[in-house]
């Protein structure tokens, strides 16, 4: 694909992840962030993520240092790119007054996206100068991995801007979903949200461990869900009469279930019954440890699901 210029807003860990995806797609990325300690990071990052894309995909070549620029300087970087990926820490204001700084340096026309994890499209947009230009396209940490991006248009995001954004992340191998319409924390964490509560329900209520909760998920429903989706699942447990079947003669169990699901809060006790909890199951592994850990298994898995794809 033709080599497309790619400006990142923020090197955080999500920051420096996209950098790495773009990169490997022969990008041209230029990063920015105010702070020299995270820009100092990102091409660390890069690194030790790259030996991991390598082994999804053998045929990639060595990092084109040359087609990456880091800058503090948000003047002298907005010459005309493609695509500009918002990334700074989720805080509205923070984006807003990012945004309309940036706005300042960047051609009208070019699309701005952020990859906010719970924010609303519509709030961000707000005081922007072409506010047309700008939509939500949230990824799974690490993006460089993770499939998933999902795009979500404001009210005064472009009509053609979602199918546009779709079809520029589909470039990099991404699988894009589109809410039809804004809601808080998207598709995949509110899901994530309705799951973790009661995760933190059945700890403080002494229900479960820590460490059982995590072995449950993983041992079960963490293996059905890396290829099947839970409407899926409930329809192949409905058996000849799949999903229908199965919601007329199991879903009255599913409703005593929802009726006992937890509401919760994090207070500070409860904080630290799901830390000491965690803490238990670590064994001493720093958290390098735990993202390689988890990058090796994800890369796997990944190569697993192509795998089955193609059979």
């Amino acid at each position: 694909m033709p080599k497309l210029s790619i400006i990142l807003l923020g090197a955080g860990t999500i920051g420096a992840s996209w950098s790495t995806l773009f990169l490997s797609h022969n990008a041209k990325v230029t990063v920015f962030d105010p702070s020299k300690q995270a820009l100092s990071k990102v091409k660390p990052y890069i690194k030790n993520s790259w030996l991991g894309l390598k082994k999804l995909d053998p045929s990639l070549n060595n990092i084109p240092w040359q087609q990456l620029k880091l800058s503090q300087d948000l003047t002298t970087i907005c010459d005309a790119p493609d695509w500009v990926q918002e990334n700074a820490p989720d805080r509205l204001k923070l984006k807003q007054n990012l945004l309309q700084e940036a706005e300042n340096y960047l051609p009208t026309d070019v699309p701005i996206a952020s990859s906010t994890t719970a924010l609303m499209a519509t709030d961000i947009q707000t005081g922007m100068a072409f506010p047309e230009r700008f939509l939500v396209a949230h990824p799974f940490n690490p993006p460089h991995l993770i499939p998933l991006v999902e795009v979500v248009a404001g009210k005064k995001t472009a009509p053609e801007l979602t199918e546009r954004a779709k079809n520029f992340y589909q470039l990099f191998g991404k699988e894009v979903v589109i809410p039809k319409r804004e809601a808080i924390g998207h598709i995949a964490n509110r899901l994530n949200a309705a799951l973790y509560r009661e995760v933190v329900n059945m700890v403080a209520t002494g229900i479960a461990s820590v460490e059982d909760i995590d072995r449950a998920m993983v041992h079960s429903l963490g293996l059905r869900w890396a290829f099947l989706g839970p409407n899926l699942v409930y329809h192949l447990g409905g058996g000849e009469g799949g999903y229908a079947q199965y919601l007329d003669h199991l879903g009255s169990s599913q409703e005593v279930r929802w009726n006992d699901l937890g509401e919760v809060s994090l207070a500070s006790d409860i904080k630290q019954k799901l830390i000491d909890g965690l803490e238990e199951t670590l064994e001493g592994r720093s958290i390098e440890m735990l993202r390689k850990e988890r990058d090796d298994a994800l890369i796997k898995l990944l190569n697993l699901k192509n795998a089955v794809r193609q059979e």
